[in-house]
């Protein structure tokens, strides 16, 4: 076969990817519209953190519906599905699973079998991550990483894909734990779920007080959800969009010389070089499923919140001015707005 007869043959079949891909999430969106009603932003970022294989850290008072989203996500994407209720006395070995001593009744010879936990499935969800201490919440850094497990000096793969969809409330709220900034860098997105208009909190009323109920069918597996992630590898980026990514999240250091005067002023600690990893992958997966094949400066910005929110730590002036990590990236964005 002649270079070109295999140019298009390339080009025939990553146009078919492309078409699959998007077939596939207007499905999914289709399925979960059956149950969740509104937060359109909120659907869109998890999407988004489950075709890139990142990790995704939802945020919401009570009866928000955090728990029910992933619930119908896990449905419509036909993966292998587990659930964590985190607790003040959950241990370390109630998430990884644990080594018990099984005795062979023939031979009386005693062993030593490791009971896997529910880490090991493809999509965990981790309910109300931040009512237990520290201790347990690290037990899931290494799968988040580097999809492994290690118990009692053995470690254990985690079959890929592998997704934490981890929800919590508000830190204000009583017996809650902060998550340690190591883990919450892990997470690609903090998704905030508010509260919904009138209009839709009618529809969920009408949806739920009724005797039908939604039935939420599978439309995708594993292996084609793989392969979107390399698909979502493959879109194209200016260097100058790079560099704009880089540029905004450099920003957000305040011993960084491009810091603006506002971030040394009201920003202990930045984000992470992970961070800017992070808002170059989502954007490409935005551009994708928005049609377009290339990654515009539009959707830098309009990821950079989501991601950025829970990286950068602030100080007491920020603390006495009444200004959260929201506020701050608005002004930044503001003051660094795309070029023309």
């Amino acid at each position: 076969m002649s270079t070109l007869s295999t140019a298009i043959a390339d080009s025939a079949e990553l146009k078919e990817r492309i078409d699959r891909f998007q077939d596939i999430h207007r499905s999914i969106v289709r399925e979960v519209r059956k149950v969740i009603v509104g937060q359109e932003e909120v659907v869109e970022q998890v999407l988004i953190s489950l075709f890139v294989g990142g990790h995704c850290l939802i945020t919401g008072l009570p009866g928000t519906a955090k728990t029910l989203l992933v619930r119908t996500l896990a449905q419509t994407l036909g993966l292998v599905f587990k659930r964590i209720q985190f607790t003040p006395d959950l241990m370390p070995s109630d998430i990884t699973g644990t080594d018990i001593i099984e005795e062979d009744t023939a031979t009386g010879h005693r062993t030593w079998t490791f009971v896997p936990g529910p880490i090991f499935s493809n999509i965990l969800l981790a309910d109300e991550i931040n009512r237990t201490p520290p201790k347990t919440q690290s037990a899931l850094l290494e799968a988040m990483q580097e999809l492994s497990c290690t118990v009692r000096g053995h470690m254990y793969q985690i079959k890929a894909p592998f997704f934490v969809l981890a929800t919590q409330n508000p830190i204000e709220l009583e017996g809650t734990y902060p998550l340690p900034e190591a883990q919450l860098d892990r997470f690609l997105f903090n998704t905030v779920l508010d509260y919904l208009s009138a209009d839709d909190e009618v529809k969920v009323v009408d949806l739920t007080t009724t005797t039908r109920s939604a039935q939420v069918d599978t439309v995708t597996n594993a292996e084609e959800i793989l392969n979107f992630q390399q698909l979502i590898r493959m879109v194209p980026i200016a260097d100058t969009v790079a560099r704009y990514a880089v540029e905004l999240v450099r920003a957000t250091r305040p011993n960084d010389v491009s810091a603006p005067d506002f971030v040394k002023q009201y920003v202990n600690f930045g984000a992470s070089v992970r961070a800017a990893q992070f808002v170059v992958l989502s954007a490409k997966a935005r551009a994708l499923l928005r049609s377009r094949y290339h990654v515009a400066y539009e959707d830098i910005r309009a990821l950079a919140t989501p991601i950025l929110r829970h990286r950068i730590l602030l100080n007491f002036h920020a603390e006495s001015e009444r200004l959260d990590s929201d506020a701050i990236l608005k002004r930044l964005l503001d003051w660094k707005p795309e070029p023309k």
